[in-house]
């Protein structure tokens, strides 16, 4: 019994001894743990930094490659979008042409008067003129038939087609041709003349046409007319007037005396029954200066005539 429990003890004192040393062992592995530097092979520091630089500047290269190279449709968007922004500016520029004199339009006056001669036994003569302008503010088709009929005498007309031109505010310069008849000759009873002039409003609102002539046989010839409506009330308009022709030379069979040949001032009333339907009176005093003695015609004097009368205009 006394060598059991000595047993016993020992086997205690054995168990105690091996915790404790296990214990100590755990104590000195800890505090060494804690007292060593934790130091890490410089080779490793710089295989890692060397692995750090390749990782970082991977994501690089993809940035600069999805910088380099855009999307392929962006082109295409820039195409559409400048095709659509002059689009809309052709229209706008239509839309401004439109609303600032670039429509087309047209207008056709018909007028016909009858008016008698004080010093022709009371002779008269029918004049009628038939104008029509078509086109826009800047560019237009003149044409123009003027048609004398006097008593006792074929009807005799001229027709002249116009390009006008605007150069200015209020005035159009314009070139074309000029188309005469007379069938009271026995020649040239056909003439053909090259026509530039003036067309637009003169200071103080006179409304003036000019032109100069050039046709065969050296006839060179200018003309003036201008004419200003003073409102007496909106209806009732008075219009004096100034037709004026100077011969510069004529060489022609029919010709004509150079110089101031002929001109014709005169004051015409009129009734605007409405803008389209206007009858009117006319007194003119009227100069002519005659022609020239040729093979074909005697010489006349000049003469001094009162034209009065009445007549119809008509505007659509």
């Amino acid at each position: 019994m006394h060598s059991i429990n000595l047993f016993a003890m020992s086997t205690l004192s054995a168990s105690l001894l091996v915790l404790s040393g296990q214990s100590f062992a755990h104590e000195e592995h800890h505090a060494m743990s804690m007292s060593e530097p934790q130091t890490q092979p410089v080779e490793d520091i710089l295989m890692d930094h060397s692995q750090h630089q390749k990782m970082s500047a991977a994501p690089q290269v993809v940035v600069e490659e999805k910088q380099v190279s855009p999307p392929q449709h962006a082109h295409s968007n820039l195409d559409d979008l400048d095709q659509d922004h002059q689009f809309d500016h052709q229209v706008d520029h239509a839309a401004h042409l439109k609303e600032h004199g670039g429509q087309i339009y047209q207008q056709t006056t018909l007028e016909s008067k009858w008016l008698r001669n004080d010093n022709a036994q009371g002779q008269g003569a029918l004049k009628s003129e038939l104008e029509t302008r078509i086109g826009t503010d800047e560019n237009k088709i003149f044409i123009k038939v003027h048609a004398d009929k006097a008593e006792s005498q074929q009807a005799e007309y001229d027709a002249k087609l116009l390009y006008s031109r605007n150069v200015a505010d209020f005035w159009d310069v314009q070139a074309g041709i000029r188309y005469r008849n007379d069938p009271n000759r026995e020649i040239d009873q056909n003439q053909v003349d090259a026509v530039l002039g003036l067309h637009g409003m003169a200071a103080y609102f006179f409304e003036t046409n000019a032109y100069v002539y050039i046709g065969q046989d050296r006839q060179v010839s200018f003309n003036l007319e201008t004419e200003r409506d003073l409102l007496l009330t909106q209806k009732l308009i008075i219009q004096p007037y100034l037709d004026m022709n100077i011969v510069l030379s004529d060489d022609s069979n029919y010709a004509k005396k150079t110089g101031l040949n002929s001109v014709q001032v005169g004051l015409e009333t009129r009734y605007e029954i409405n803008k389209k339907v206007m009858p009117f009176m006319d007194v003119a005093y009227g100069y002519n200066k005659g022609v020239q003695e040729t093979a074909w015609q005697k010489s006349s004097s000049s003469e001094n005539a009162w034209f009065y009368g009445a007549g119809m205009r008509f505007k659509f």
